[in-house]
């Protein structure tokens, strides 16, 4: 699963890789300088395995120099953020130009615009300046010839969880197996009277998949501070050491459940070291617990079952 980004100088691109991926804090992100090289990341310590592959602003990624063929053919998503908070005009025409040339390259690529730093602007001017990218940014395409050209656009800020609800828009969209699995979900929750599901990446805090039901972001907040809480409880008192190094707390059997005052109940099941299920249901549905352990199980074979195909397909795409 390749995924690159080229974003706009100071646009905020490094912030955000260091808050998804390497866990920093959004305050100590201040303190980090822009970008001054191409950086390439490998995310690979988590279930979703890709490189970022993170551009200057300053820079061309289509400079001969650095082979854009190669890079461009085998990229999932080109992501470019936009600061709305700063004058954007330029920017827009130039993302608009990397577009049509990438496209050129491998027309299966996604194509995503980041609005970043939103959090600094009231809702209305949030959703003037939505309007107003949108709109450029078409302009700007049809010019090139592509007026049906699929762009998807996300507000985002590092000090919420709206860059997490992103990237996982963005990862989704690189999923193929993506309606199986929103189909297993619904499927659980039918049979569990679950209000809520997502199927998270436990390492990044991206949810891979959730019910079709629509994403309230309440619900998404909660869910992603469940799993903090959970890491950290779980990294003091149920950390094992092996040979002097601590392992990783989390296994086929943690499990955790908060109740809220809302009558409701949270609670998070593993699928493995890297997967786990967190839903939100009524307190009273949560009672039934056999046909929860019951539905989970059959969930878990069947999500196992969907990898397994697919790890099949690719081991056969390579012998061929």
């Amino acid at each position: 699963m390749g995924l690159r980004k080229k974003e706009s100088l100071r646009s905020g691109k490094t912030s955000i890789r260091k808050v998804v991926f390497q866990k920093m804090s959004p305050n100590e992100t201040l303190f980090v300088e822009s970008t001054a090289r191409v950086t390439k990341d490998v995310i690979a310590s988590s279930f979703i395995n890709f490189e970022t592959l993170e551009f200057p602003g300053q820079m061309d990624p289509f400079d001969s120099s650095l082979d854009p063929v190669a890079t461009f053919k085998r990229c999932g998503a080109l992501l470019f953020i936009v600061d709305a908070q700063d004058e954007y005009v330029d920017s827009l025409k130039k993302m608009s130009e990397n577009f049509t040339h990438a496209f050129r390259i491998n027309p299966n690529i996604k194509f995503e615009v980041f609005i970043h730093k939103a959090d600094g602007l009231t809702e209305e001017s949030r959703v003037d300046a939505q309007y107003d990218i949108y709109h450029r940014v078409k302009c700007e395409l049809a010019e090139q010839g592509l007026e049906d050209f699929n762009v998807t656009f996300h507000l985002t800020s590092i000090y919420d969880h709206s860059i997490f609800e992103a990237f996982s828009k963005v990862v989704q969209n690189l999923v193929k197996r993506l309606p199986t699995l929103e189909r297993l979900l619904d499927i659980f929750n039918q049979g569990s009277n679950v209000e809520k599901s997502f199927l998270f990446d436990v390492a990044s805090k991206i949810y891979i998949a959730t019910d079709t039901t629509p994403v309230e972001m309440a619900a998404y907040e909660l869910c992603c501070d469940m799993i903090d809480v959970t890491i950290d409880i779980s990294g003091i008192y149920g950390a094992k050491e092996c040979d002097g190094e601590v392992q990783n707390p989390f296994d086929d059997n943690s499990y955790a459940v908060i109740r809220l005052k809302t009558d409701q109940v949270m609670f998070l099941r593993q699928l493995n070291k890297h997967l786990a299920l967190v839903c939100v249901i009524r307190g009273e549905n949560f009672e039934k617990q056999g046909l929860i352990d019951y539905n989970f199980n059959c969930f878990k074979e069947g999500i196992e079952n969907v990898f397994m195909v697919r790890k099949r397909i690719l081991e056969e795409s390579k012998n061929t």
